[in-house]
């Protein structure tokens, strides 16, 4: 039998665990030109959040009775005369919280999971390392000796993006919570200095150790952090708005006060989603994974077990009790 995720309700604040509801059902038959993907692994993101709401966005909201959008990597089981995969094929793309799913193949990619883990396919290789590396290059437009901040720096996203800073030469400070986080990212990361926004003053930190202002500041969280920032930035500099993890599930959305600061400063503040960047997803994977295989770059994913503790290990999303790349095995024992 197939265990899948249904939207229940559009969430109001907070999503509650009767946002949702567990369904069984026969495991899908694959039609002609389609293949079955029994799922290993999903990807669990602060993206998922707006997803649900009907709202107009980068990409349609999920539909109430739809199965839970999510990020999945799997394996072909099946196959019904498509033209590319075959039995034993990995899958990674968008399958949704569920044990099984028939697909035409419309976003969904092979993978080679002798070169690298399944888990990593759904980080670094997959849409947060991508995420990571066209928001710091092309949006951010880093260049040697920039001074670049970057807020949820132990998370999935923010983690890469101070990493490649660094190896493009930059000097790099985060934004994380707790000082373990922050030992992580200075220690194990590499990044130059780490603010600790739940015990330290973060206006404090960011002028301690940018002294003379922010080249780029790559958001992932909005909020108070991000008028912080904008209140130091340098001439010229370049904020990337990736995500506002810390407004995703307010009622009211504040934008942020100080943004004559882009005036003042001829800087810039540009939004970006990952999709733009598809035709490119190869190239930034082979140089991610040259990067990995160097020592250069580093990742770590929190994996978590059964598709029962979905929502548990949604939260952990917003109550900061994960480090990297947040991720829950739905695959059974056999």
């Amino acid at each position: 039998m197939n265990k899948k995720l249904i939207l229940a309700k559009r969430p109001v604040g907070m999503p509650t665990e009767d946002t949702w509801e567990f369904q069984t059902s026969e495991i899908p038959k694959a039609e002609k030109g389609q293949v079955v993907v029994k799922t290993h692994y999903i990807s669990l993101d602060p993206a998922m959040r707006g997803w649900m709401n009907a709202a107009r966005s980068y990409i349609p909201p999920v539909e109430i009775g739809d199965v839970m959008r999510a990020g999945t990597i799997g394996e072909v089981i099946e196959v019904n005369d498509h033209p590319h995969f075959k039995v034993g094929d990995v899958l990674s793309g968008w399958g949704g919280v569920q044990q099984y799913f028939a697909t035409d193949g419309e976003g969904q990619f092979k993978v080679d999971p002798n070169l690298a883990p399944m888990t990593k396919y759904l980080g670094t290789l997959g849409m947060p390392g991508m995420t990571a590396y066209f928001g710091i290059t092309e949006v951010g437009k880093i260049k040697e000796g920039d001074r670049v901040l970057v807020s949820g720096a132990a998370g999935a996203v923010g983690s890469v993006v101070g990493q490649i800073a660094k190896i493009k030469g930059c000097e790099v400070v985060g934004i994380a919570g707790g000082p373990e986080k922050c030992s992580y990212v200075v220690n194990e990361l590499g990044f130059d200095a780490c603010i600790d926004y739940k015990n330290e003053s973060v206006a404090r930190g960011i002028k301690e150790h940018c002294p003379k202002g922010i080249d780029v500041y790559f958001d992932n969280v909005g909020g108070e952090i991000l008028d912080h920032a904008l209140a130091r930035l340098r001439r010229h500099a370049r904020v990337v708005i990736c995500g506002a993890i810390s407004q995703y599930n307010d009622t009211q959305i504040q934008g942020p006060k100080n943004y004559l600061s882009l005036l003042v400063n001829r800087a810039t503040m540009q939004g970006m989603v990952v999709f733009d960047y598809a035709s490119k997803y190869r190239e930034a994977g082979m140089q991610m994974g040259m990067w990995m295989m160097e020592g250069k770059l580093k990742t770590e994913e929190d994996v978590y077990e059964g598709i029962e503790n979905f929502y548990e290990t949604f939260l952990r999303l917003f109550n900061g009790d994960k480090r990297g790349k947040l991720l829950l095995k739905i695959i059974e024992d056999e």
